[in-house]
């Protein structure tokens, strides 16, 4: 028989089956969404012409932070949100991956240089952001919130609580951010880390979700008793749907983490070859 940890405050699942809609919209993800939307359009557009920041904006730039805010919207709400914040752990771990390893690059690769940088000279702010952004410190922030809210008691709050869901999805999302700065900056103020660098921050991101998959996979209990609480709607029992999210997060999360890894280590043989050709490259006597 599985165990599972006591439902504590619930007493019993707070939903009954499923009867309605899967794409019920959040008003205020689908308000921040948009509002986020048109304040970057806006900046990119007219306050760049007003103010001359750029000559132009690139294209793959707006396309990364479109989709960025695609991943918002698709993720937090619709299908993915109903399953993830009632029914099934697996939905709610791909939700996770999603809003901490999708959105942030997408988001970071999003942003010019001259949009970003000159909110970052100002006295007060650089400071504040080059500590957060620090490799270590994005690091920590990011790795210690994203193991404490898996921790039983932490994940069951959030999943009765809205408000308490909220703010842990919100520092998931900002931490996030601050963890792939030092691979993804789009700052001159505060540039990403060399490529070998960033290969050895990358190998060491990716401990993480491998360890706290594996903890998943391998619990003899339900460790979110929420979840074995849910009415199924889908065929996976508490505990597969458990294993399965954890092996999402294992193999998903790391393996994602270490393909940006190889991605650095190519583009850093090439430029290196790039660099060795030029440097054997023979200078004419201009005689």
């Amino acid at each position: 028989m599985v165990r599972t940890f006591p439902l504590g405050f619930f007493g019993a699942h707070p939903f009954s089956p499923h009867a309605g809609s899967w794409w019920s919209l959040e008003p205020t993800i689908t308000l921040g969404v948009l509002l986020l939307t048109g304040l970057y359009l806006y900046a990119v557009g007219p306050l760049r012409k007003r103010y001359h920041l750029a000559d132009r904006v690139e294209r793959s730039q707006v396309v990364y932070f479109l989709l960025a805010m695609l991943t918002l919207f698709v993720s937090l709400q619709g299908p993915m949100h109903e399953l993830s914040d009632y029914y099934s752990l697996t939905a709610h771990m791909i939700q996770h991956l999603l809003v901490t390893l999708i959105m942030p690059p997408l988001l970071l690769k999003g942003i010019p240089p001259w949009l970003i940088d000159p909110v970052l000279r100002v006295r007060a702010v650089l400071p504040v952001a080059r500590l957060l952004t620090h490799p270590f410190v994005a690091f920590a922030l990011f790795n210690a919130i994203f193991s404490l809210w898996h921790v039983p008691a932490f994940y069951q709050a959030a999943l009765g609580r809205p408000a308490v869901h909220g703010m842990e999805h919100m520092l998931f999302m900002a931490t996030a951010v601050l963890t792939w700065w030092p691979v993804y900056s789009p700052s001159r103020q505060l540039p990403p880390l060399s490529d070998p660098l960033q290969m050895l921050y990358l190998f060491a991101q990716s401990l993480i979700p491998t360890v706290l998959g594996a903890l998943i996979v391998f619990a003899k209990f339900v460790m979110y008793p929420f979840y074995a609480a849910a009415p199924r709607v889908i065929p996976l029992s508490p505990i597969d749907d458990q294993q399965v999210a954890g092996l999402i997060m294992w193999l998903g999360g790391g393996s994602f983490v270490l393909l940006v890894l190889t991605i650095r280590f190519f583009r850093w043989m090439e430029d290196d070859d790039e660099s060795v050709g030029v440097a054997r490259t023979p200078v004419k006597d201009p005689a």
